[in-house]
């Protein structure tokens, strides 16, 4: 069934993508994994292409195109691989940031290069000792003149060796937990700001994950995004899409697992016959089709409600946090179901099984999403 968001034009969309993605980026995935990192040039064929945030204004380069053009994208990048994550972060998290509370000046300034390819971004909120309490992040900017004097560190950050901006989130007032809290734009090129390790990580092994370090990088003052003491405040609004995005990317990636699964089953032959004819795979395979129905059900009506602009907060934490469980549970049952060969490297479902994991942790632990359920339901 087709989602009621999607109409006639998102599907010829999605076709002209994935054709585009079946040129430049399914041929090339696997070296991509090997080689640690996807070229800066695919972000430039997807920006040459309108790909890269066509929601935004056309005064800036972009289609203005709706939130349904996001998920389309979104949903094939996932189906190359989770790797490309990297690029809906970009897309759909980071720059909306520069968008909903940049100047004008900012805006003319770096929303251009983002839709080409020019700039790609990060955002940086982890640290080595700071994750899910936000309010307790070190990284401090102080006013000196027409500048920010920048000192700490941040870590776990998506496109943290490609990024040309990063939206660093640091505490202006470190007297204060969530007030103190400001979002700084930081540059390729200032100085003071390096990068720390490209950090290996179990799975997502394209998608280029970094330190970032800040020793006294001098940030010019109008690279504040918003107001200052503001910036936790912006980070709550944000959310609600950057976990809705995570969702998304986790049920597309259950329904590819169990598609790959239902293919092999058929292949796959034990004791004289396809183990597609055995009631015990028949049921493990009925009883995951089901929930990721569920699962699709309740997702499209979420982006249907978010979308119209409703606060749907609960339910995208809901959404976020079972959604990420379903797609481990379901990489897990479908390797299972591959058996020895669902353990090599050839079969995509070993990829699968490595890269989903993550989903459960970033854009705010399963548990901190049950923690946010449980204080909306009054308790």
């Amino acid at each position: 069934m087709t989602a009621r968001y999607l109409q006639d034009e998102h599907h010829i969309f999605r076709d002209a993508f994935r054709k585009f993605l079946e040129k430049e980026a399914y041929p090339f995935f696997y070296d991509w994994e090997k080689d640690g990192i996807i070229p800066r040039s695919f972000w430039t064929k997807m920006g040459e292409n309108g790909f890269l945030c066509p929601w935004v204004d056309e005064k800036y380069g972009g289609l203005h195109a709706d939130f349904g053009y996001s998920v389309v994208i979104n949903e094939e990048l996932e189906k190359v691989g989770a790797s490309m994550v990297g690029i809906g972060l970009h897309n759909d998290i980071v720059v909306p940031y520069l968008n909903e509370y940049g100047t004008e000046e900012q805006k003319k300034k770096w929303l251009p290069k983002c839709i080409s390819g020019e700039m790609i971004t990060a955002i940086a909120m982890t640290e080595p000792g700071a994750g899910s309490d936000l309010a307790g992040i070190k990284t401090t900017a102080f006013k000196d003149g027409d500048h920010y004097i920048v000192n700490g560190q941040k870590t776990f950050i998506t496109n943290g060796i490609h990024a040309d901006l990063v939206v660093v989130v640091c505490k202006t007032d470190p007297k204060e937990r969530h007030k103190g809290i400001s979002l700084l734009v930081v540059e390729r090129e200032t100085h003071g700001f390096t990068r720390g390790r490209k950090l290996e990580k179990i799975g997502l092994h394209s998608q280029d994950t970094a330190e970032l370090i800040f020793e006294d990088a001098k940030v010019p003052a109008e690279n504040l995004l918003g107001l200052e003491g503001k910036g936790f405040y912006y980070l709550m609004q944000q959310l609600q899409q950057e976990r809705l995005m995570v969702a998304i990317s986790a049920q597309t990636a259950a329904e590819v697992m169990l598609k790959q699964t239902i293919k092999y089953v058929k292949e796959r032959e034990a004791f004289g016959q396809s183990i597609s004819k055995f009631q015990t795979v028949q049921f493990r395979l009925a009883e995951m089709a089901t929930e990721i129905e569920i699962g699709r059900t309740f997702l499209d009506d979420l982006i249907e409600q978010h979308i119209a602009g409703k606060d749907v907060v609960t339910k995208v934490s809901m959404a976020k946090w079972w959604l990420t469980d379903l797609a481990k549970k379901v990489a897990s049952e479908c390797m299972q179901l591959h058996g020895g060969y669902g353990y090599m490297e050839e079969y995509e479902i070993a990829r699968r099984y490595r890269d989903t994991p993550v989903s459960a942790i970033y854009a705010g632990t399963n548990e901190i999403m049950k923690t946010i359920i449980v204080k909306n339901m009054g308790l």
